[in-house]
């Protein structure tokens, strides 16, 4: 008798979760950044009706965590979306080069499919997030994805009928999983708007007009962001004045940080990296459910929304810092009033509730220096691509410039250059790997070559780059910095905290489920993200994603009888 099927036969008897009606509503969401063990750290903050909703009535499970090495936003995403790898899905970074153009594109960006709001574009943005500063266009589709979603798959077995909104600050949260069926909205910080594509819409529906004309902004300008609570309530784990914290334009580097006036550069961003993002993520959701009536009929309906300002804050002030823990406490509160607003419109038990991450998060090398621990910031000007370029010189005696660019974690080669010098591709890609692997911050470094002919070592890091692999968008080097070791240099822009490895504090995140035919219960086991979308295509019956590689978790499914 297999493990699962006996694990079955007990849930049969101990409190398998009953039999109940389709969910009329698919509740996806996605905590930008949430590491799997934060809610756990602060729960006894926690007020009711958000996290303790979800831990009390939902089965969580505790030791869930991403097979992939890049854990970029993009790669998280679409791999909730599609239940498939970085291998198969496509989206193997959120910037690879793009060899035809000779240009970094912008994972979601295309010309195709413009966005419907002129000036919505990268602008201010640009000096914040350098994700968005190489995009060159401002189209957006889901076209890049190699794989079907679980919303695709839903809007295929009701013939196009069920709803299906994906909405997140950043676009590349809520284009993934809309997929190619659904609508996605994201939010322009150049205009402070919610906008979307012509892949989607060729115009505006009057609600999102009405809701980006109602001046839902306005109530944060020339006010700040304070501590929701009393300061002796917080556990202050690191202090406020934190010398690792950024430098961030426009925001103080302790609390009260302001958030400018209306009309000032950087204010539509300084909301965004604060809780007001999420705040005006569900003031817009609430719009959107209220306008589209989700959750109406016997058709089940699909809504994704992914609350960005925790990977903000992480970036910024880092996992244990006196921002993050308050920005959890509020990040609470927006549950509970996003779960309390369905209760009302759909009722929670029509709805199937699931929560993830796209990926977890490092601590910040300062915090752990003030632990004792001897960790520190890579220094990024070794891996810049003129540096590169002086060392390949030097190591190999070839007097051209080979590197074409570094975006972590790949380097990326002159493919054309070294054709014309006759030189051996292979050979180069290994001597950059082998170059990289002397510096003490590198962990390991291999060549597409190696990768792509599964020549790498029987290990869970080499595993882990395998599964990111795609040929015509990976680098020819792809490269594994060592544990709590990262380059935390946007452009100019220095972080705290950046993530986007294979070690386990990148990888660790959380599931839950809840709502309909959902029993409460906190699971241990072994469980990887890539899981949700195969679970919850057998909870509402239909065809798993095309790419999907996870196992149902037997956890949640309904015990059914044949009809």
């Amino acid at each position: 008798m297999s493990k699962h099927l006996l694990l079955l036969l007990l849930l049969s008897v101990v409190g398998a979760a009953p039999v109940s009606a389709q969910p009329r509503l698919v509740l996806q969401i996605t905590v930008d950044q949430l590491r799997g063990d934060l809610p756990w750290r602060h729960m006894e903050q926690f007020g009711e009706g958000g996290f303790r909703y979800l831990a009390d009535k939902g089965v969580w499970f505790t030791n869930a965590a991403y097979q992939h090495a890049n854990t970029e936003t993009i790669v998280g995403h679409t791999s909730l979306a599609t239940g498939a790898v970085p291998a198969v899905h496509g989206m193997v970074g959120n910037i690879w080069f793009d060899r035809g153009s000779s240009e970094l594109v912008y994972n979601i960006e295309d010309p195709r499919y413009a966005l419907l709001s002129a000036d919505a574009g990268v602008d201010k943005s640009r000096e914040i997030d350098p994700t968005q500063r190489v995009a060159s266009t401002d189209g957006r589709s889901p076209r890049g994805i190699l794989s079907s979603t679980f919303s695709d798959e839903l809007a295929n077995r009701y013939g196009g009928e069920s709803k299906i909104f994906g909405v997140s600050v950043k676009d590349r949260g809520a284009v993934p999983l809309a997929g190619r069926s659904g609508k996605a909205f994201w939010f322009s910080k150049s205009l402070g708007n919610f906008v979307t594509s012509n892949f989607y819409y060729d115009a505006y529906p009057d609600w999102v007009s009405e809701w980006n004309g109602a001046g839902k902004l306005n109530e944060y300008a020339g006010s700040s962001w304070t501590l929701l609570n009393s300061p002796d309530s917080y556990q202050k784990l690191s202090e406020d004045d934190s010398p690792w914290e950024t430098n961030f334009p426009g925001f103080n580097r302790t609390f009260p940080h302001s958030w400018g006036a209306r009309n000032d550069k950087y204010f539509t961003t300084l909301l965004t990296v604060s809780p007001a993002g999420d705040e005006l993520t569900l003031d817009f959701v609430k719009a959107l459910v209220n306008a589209e009536r989700l959750g109406q009929d016997a058709i089940p309906d699909y809504l994704s929304v992914s609350f960005s300002s925790t990977d903000y804050i992480g970036h910024l002030f880092g996992s244990s810092s006196l921002e993050m823990e308050d920005n959890l406490l509020r990040l609470d509160r927006t549950l509970a009033e996003l779960f309390a607003f369905i209760d009302e419109k759909v009722g929670l038990e029509n709805t199937l509730i699931v929560l993830s991450a796209d990926h977890g998060g490092p601590e910040v090398p300062g915090y752990l220096r003030s632990l004792g621990d001897d960790v520190e910031h890579v220094d990024p000007e070794y891996f810049d691509t003129v540096a590169l370029n002086e060392a390949l010189r030097q190591a190999s005696g070839v007097d051209v410039d080979l590197v074409k660019t570094f975006f972590t974690p790949y380097v990326y080669l002159d493919q054309r250059l070294i054709a014309a010098e006759g030189l051996d591709l292979a050979e180069i890609q290994r001597d950059v790997a082998e170059l990289l692997m002397q510096r003490p911050e590198v962990f390991t470094a291999f060549a597409a070559v190696d990768i792509a002919a599964g020549r790498l070592p029987d290990s869970p890091v080499a595993n882990m780059v395998a599964a990111s692999y795609l040929a015509e968008r990976s680098g020819d080097v792809h490269v594994v910095f060592g544990s709590q070791e990262f380059i935390a240099d946007f452009d100019g822009l220095t972080v705290a905290a950046t993530h986007g490895s294979p070690w386990h504090y990148d990888r660790h995140v959380p599931i839950v489920f809840a709502g309909t035919g959902v029993k409460s219960a906190r699971v241990s086991r072994a469980v990887t993200p890539y899981d949700i979308a195969s679970t919850m295509a057998n909870i509402l019956e239909i065809e798993a994603p095309s790419g999907s590689v996870g196992e149902a978790l037997f956890e949640v499914l309904p015990v059914k009888k044949i009809r």
